[in-house]
């Protein structure tokens, strides 16, 4: 299964079947109102939100700008703490480096925390591919894995089941990837926890390879970071002998009082805590304590090529905290899955078309998944003006992707199923040019306003399937201006 989910239908098809299902928007709904209401409580306990919100912004902002200096000292950093920095530019790449770095090990089973990356590049995948078996331990990675599903929030990635179906995941499933379900289990959230906790408990003892991301990684030291409310991830960070660290070159900050603000932010925007319950940091290796051999795996996969846009840029400030996913109204609606892509949600919907490009359908389609409400924008905590970003997208896929350069010029492919937009927007170009025909036309729609339909044909039936055409009125307005006040100018 793919976990960059090519191929998927476009938003619209995707998120028509997904509003269908009664138990999926419940689910959502439940899930989704609970966090934010606790994140909104968590947040306006501190006076000074908007400062951090605003210094956040800067940091990522400043850190973006000079990017190649940042991850050239982290490098150093890295390598002098006793690690090795591997770069990849893309998916296929990065793969390539983590299988042989775990081939190299003899192991055929690894431990996976924190991997939305790799999720990205469809690690797991490539891994089994070479006859490597990859074991989430998450919590609910572990229910996505079992159920052979796909994730469907950036926080909470299970957040499309509950307690009854993750039950059936855990009886049907747990024994075929290691130690089985205890018989008789119920649905109570601290049995489906112990059940998990024993399920893994058996996997963490016996890697030798552990592979993570990491929210955050400081240039100065070359330390590392993961922030997590289970302790899977301390499991996995220091049990294994061998640690390979796959991570987005945009999660380098430059120093650790840099990393003193996110660390404020992200909990209270994501979980609602004042402070994450496992906050993890390791820096290269130490004898005698920890993994022996540390890889970090440096991840472009697009980014370079996104930080060229001076104003989809800004959506690589993302720390991943998954409030604007809890705040959406398209996303608690369609859910995660419609969006076709591991970054689900506001944010995905200006990521995945700037990593992946907007070539395929459903990345054309995604940043049209919007409502432009700005609930987005308002509760990111590095301020990330998602709608702007939206905007800005549909301009690009309007005009037909990204430019082309051809020698010294910049060209612009036609787009693909915008001819008629584009063909209504030149006609009333025209129509606003020329007084006379707009008044015909507006007296001629008046009088056969009663044979008009309600819905559009062809591309129309996009934007009139969910919403009727507003009537014509009886009268223009010039007529109706010129009847009752005598002639006079209406333009005066």
């Amino acid at each position: 299964m793919s976990g960059t989910f090519v191929g998927m239908p476009a938003f619209p098809e995707a998120a028509r079947e997904a509003v269908g299902n009664a138990t999926l928007r419940g689910n959502l709904r439940h899930a989704t109102h609970t966090i934010r209401a606790k994140r909104a409580r968590a947040v306006a306990e501190l006076s000074d939100w908007a400062e951090l919100r605003e210094a956040g912004r800067r940091i990522k902002d400043h850190t973006l700008r000079h990017l190649d200096r940042y991850l050239e000292q982290l490098e150093e950093s890295v390598t002098a703490a006793g690690g090795t920095v591997h770069w990849a530019a893309d998916a296929e790449e990065a793969n390539r480096i983590v299988t042989r770095l775990v081939q190299a090990t003899g192991e055929s089973e690894v431990v996976k925390v924190k991997s939305m990356a790799t999720q990205e590049i469809g690690l797991n995948e490539a891994l089994e591919a070479a006859g490597i078996r990859a074991y989430e331990t998450d919590l609910a990675e572990l229910i996505v894995q079992l159920g052979k599903d796909r994730p469907s929030h950036i926080l909470v990635p299970a957040i499309h089941r509950n307690r009854g179906e993750i039950r059936d995941i855990f009886t049907e499933e747990m024994g075929t990837w290691g130690r089985p379900a205890p018989e008789g289990l119920t649905d109570t959230p601290a049995e489906l926890a112990e059940a998990a906790r024993l399920h893994l408990r058996e996997k963490f003892l016996r890697a030798k390879v552990g592979i993570s991301g990491a929210n955050f990684m400081v240039a100065e030291t070359g330390t590392l970071v993961v922030v997590e409310s289970e302790g899977n991830g301390r499991m996995c960070l220091t049990l294994p002998e061998t640690l390979i660290s796959v991570v987005g070159i945009e999660k380098v900050v430059p120093s650790w009082r840099d990393l003193e603000v996110f660390l404020q932010t992200l909990p209270r925007s994501s979980t609602a805590e004042r402070m994450n319950p496992y906050t993890s940091m390791w820096t290269g290796t130490t004898d005698g304590d920890g993994p022996s051999t540390f890889h970090l795996v440096l991840l472009d996969n697009g980014r370079t090529d996104t930080l060229a846009d001076t104003v989809g840029r800004q959506a690589l400030r993302c720390i991943r905290c998954s409030a604007c996913l809890n705040v959406c109204p398209v996303y608690e609606r369609a859910g995660g899955h419609a969006y076709g892509s591991v970054y689900p949600g506001p944010i995905g919907a200006i990521l995945s078309p700037q990593l992946r490009g907007t070539a395929s359908e459903i990345d054309a389609s995604l940043p049209y998944a919007s409502s432009l409400c700005g609930a987005c924008y308002e509760v990111c905590p590095v301020a990330i003006d998602i709608p702007e970003v939206l905007v800005h997208l549909r301009e690009r896929v309007a005009e037909g992707g990204p430019a082309v350069r051809q020698g010294n010029r910049v060209l612009l492919k036609p787009a693909k199923g915008h001819a008629a937009e584009r063909a209504a927007v030149r006609a009333a170009r025209w129509a606003l040019a020329h007084p006379a025909a707009l008044r015909t036309g507006q007296r001629l729609a008046s009088r056969t306003r009663r044979l008009h339909p309600r819905t559009l044909p062809g591309p129309g039936r996009a934007w009139t399937g969910t919403r009727d055409l507003p009537p014509v009125p009886a009268e223009p307005f010039r007529d109706w201006w010129q009847r009752t006040h005598g002639g006079k100018d209406a333009s005066k």
